[in-house]
Parts: C-alpha cells; sequence; structure tokens
C-alpha cells in the first residue's frame, strides 16, 4: 500500500484489493459530485461552473499538505517517492492534445470511465474513441519514438529543478489556491447575469 504499509505487512493480493475498493470509492465520489456530466465539466471552460477546478485544486493541496505532513513526522521520506520521468516537450504537445480532447467531448479519461460505467452515451462515444487512440498510439509509435524520447529532463519535481522549499512552494501554492477560488467565484456570478 505505498510507503506507509509495507509488503511484509499487506500482501500483494491485498494490495490489489485494496486498489480496486478505493478505485470503486473514488468513482463513487465522482459520480456523486456530478462529474459524469459533460456540461458540469464545460463549465470549467465556459465560466459558470468551477466545481471540477476547485475539487481538483482541493484534492492538490489536500495530498501535497498530507505528504508533506507525514514527512515532516518521520512517516515516509518524500524524497524517495516515486517522481514520473519528465519529458518536457512531448508531454506539452500531450497536454495540447488532452486539452482539445477535454474542450470538443467534455471528458478527462477519469470522467470518461465514470460516465461510461454508469451508461451514458457520450461516455461510451468517447470511452471507445479514447481506446482508438491508444491503439493508434502503439502502433505508430515507432514513427514518434524520437520525439517521444526527447527533453528527457529527469525524474524531477518543480521544487527540484528551481530549487524551491517545499514548504515554501506549498503556501504559496494555497495562496494561489484561494486567488483562484475568489477570482472564479466573481467570473460565476459575471456569466450567471448574463445566460439566466
Amino acid at each position: 500500500m505505498g510507503p506507509l504499509i509495507p509488503n511484509e505487512i499487506i500482501s500483494h493480493e491485498w494490495n490489489m484489493i485494496i486498489a480496486i475498493l478505493i478505485g470503486m470509492a473514488f468513482g463513487f465520489v465522482l459520480e456523486s459530485s456530478g462529474f459524469s456530466s459533460s456540461r458540469k465539466l464545460m463549465g470549467v471552460f465556459y465560466g459558470y461552473d468551477f466545481t471540477v477546478w476547485r475539487f481538483f485544486l482541493t484534492a492538490v493541496i489536500t495530498g501535497i499538505t498530507g505528504l508533506l505532513f507525514m514527512d515532516y513526522f518521520g512517516w515516509l521520506d518524500f524524497s524517495e517517492l516515486y517522481k514520473y520521468p519528465t519529458y518536457l516537450n512531448p508531454i506539452l504537445v500531450g497536454g495540447v492534445f488532452m486539452g482539445l480532447g477535454f474542450v470538443i467531448g467534455g471528458f478527462c479519461p477519469g470522467t470518461t470511465l465514470c460516465a461510461a460505467a454508469i451508461g451514458k452515451i457520450d461516455g461510451i462515444v468517447f470511452f471507445v474513441g479514447s481506446m482508438a487512440g491508444i491503439f493508434l498510439f502503439s502502433e505508430f509509435f515507432p514513427l514518434y519514438k524520437n520525439f517521444y524520447e526527447s527533453s528527457y529532463l529527469g525524474n524531477i519535481t518543480i521544487m527540484e529543478k528551481f530549487n524551491i522549499d517545499p514548504y515554501w512552494f506549498l503556501f504559496v501554492f494555497v495562496i494561489i489556491g484561494v486567488i483562484s477560488f475568489y477570482v472564479t467565484t466573481l467570473i460565476r456570478r459575471k456569466v450567471s447575469k448574463i445566460f439566466y
């Protein structure tokens, strides 16, 4: 169960069962929050509903706070956590494609599965499209393998890249989050007067 519970305490099989239960709980929270609705997700881009933005921003802040809290008390070593390798240019291009898919379809990968799981037609169509995209990506991978593996910066975080203390990073991120909540409230009120 990650860095908190060693494999000697919980077996690999139980780890998988717990992961499935956590995934089901996450899906339940997504559906209960209305994230299986493309209209709710698109509200971020049109300015009438910032629930998704606030939800994920809060999740990121909570996650970073929890990790730093556990690191401070010695419950885990923050520096030992796995970091995805950073390939800058491919990440930027991938981000553009994912953003376009989000704007066009109204779903991200997680919410696509949530919508498809409860039988929403647009979610199912978007899921099938996602699977087709993954298949085509893997089939034509040799054509852009060099680009995919370019601009490698290592397994780093923003804090490591710019030599920022993690606690100061969290502090600034929280300030940005509070400002973001305030600004999105102003935008929503203005847009609501126009459309409602």
